[in-house]
């Protein structure tokens, strides 16, 4: 298979990273997404936060290192109306810490040309801290589609920034396959792998976080949309998986199958 497989961190609904980086490691991937703190917390999972935990973050890098793996998307650095970018400034020095490779942002709704700014501004700074930056677009915020994403491109420059594409939303978008082979490959940073509905009714904020299939499940055309990658693109299975949430083992058992079963649609 010519893509690497990554874990997302929704795909494990609220693990602890030290877990989330074995598992991982286990099942031959290369990389995981992760954020600074718990989110889609499972009541079978402790709270935990590399934030005010210096001692994991300790033990994160050991892991990551032990694994043979590394965060390729440092995630919930995004657009606010109420934090300025520069406020994240300890938050992008803390995944730098943790060897990230990209931090990923969504401008969450942000006017456009605040947007704009925003995201230059946040470019920046993880360029300056040794990080590339990738933009994700999404239909529920201020830019939809593959084409407003390459818009934010332009404005900051196509040295500064990739873009994040996720299969749900960029099909839900109207995306085509041709459009991702078309594209210079340094264009597409970080990768998302689901499956889905290719129209769906609805709230589909909602369904972003309970709607992601395993590959093959759904109608989205996976197969073109993986050939269309350049060679060697890693692919973060991000999905809604309510039995990852019952426990490591649980998760364990239930995502050797997912990954071993996307490995062989793929193939």
């Amino acid at each position: 298979m010519p893509h690497p497989i990554g874990i997302d961190m929704r795909t494990v609904a609220g693990m602890g990273p030290i877990d989330h980086v074995r598992l991982a490691a286990e099942m031959g991937c290369k990389a995981v997404s992760m954020g600074l703190q718990q989110t889609g917390r499972s009541s079978r999972y402790a709270p935990w936060s590399l934030r005010e935990d210096a001692a994991l973050r300790r033990e994160v890098r050991a892991a990551l290192s032990d694994g043979g793996l590394r965060i390729g998307l440092g995630e919930g650095i995004n657009g606010s109306a109420d934090i300025a970018p520069d406020d994240h400034a300890g938050d992008l020095d803390l995944f730098a810490e943790l060897g990230t490779r990209r931090i990923g942002a969504r401008d969450n709704g942000l006017e456009r040309d605040r947007a704009f700014d925003y995201m230059a501004r946040l470019a920046e700074m993880t360029r300056e801290r040794d990080m590339d930056f990738a933009f994700e677009f999404s239909p529920v915020m201020t830019f939809r589609n593959l084409q407003e994403a390459l818009a934010l491109v332009a404005h900051i420059g196509q040295d500064r920034v990739s873009v994040t594409v996720d299969a749900m939303h960029f099909f839900r978008t109207g995306g085509k396959a041709r459009e991702l082979a078309e594209l210079d490959a340094a264009l597409i940073g970080h990768v998302r792998l689901c499956d889905g509905l290719l129209k769906g009714e609805g709230d589909y904020a909602a369904e972003i976080e309970t709607g992601r299939l395993i590959p093959g499940e759904g109608e989205l055309p996976l197969r073109e949309f993986v050939d269309a990658l350049p060679r060697g693109k890693t692919l973060g299975l991000d999905l809604s998986l309510p039995q990852a949430g019952l426990g490591v083992e649980a998760a364990r058992d239930y995502l050797v199958e997912v990954v071993a079963r996307t490995r062989a649609l793929l193939a």
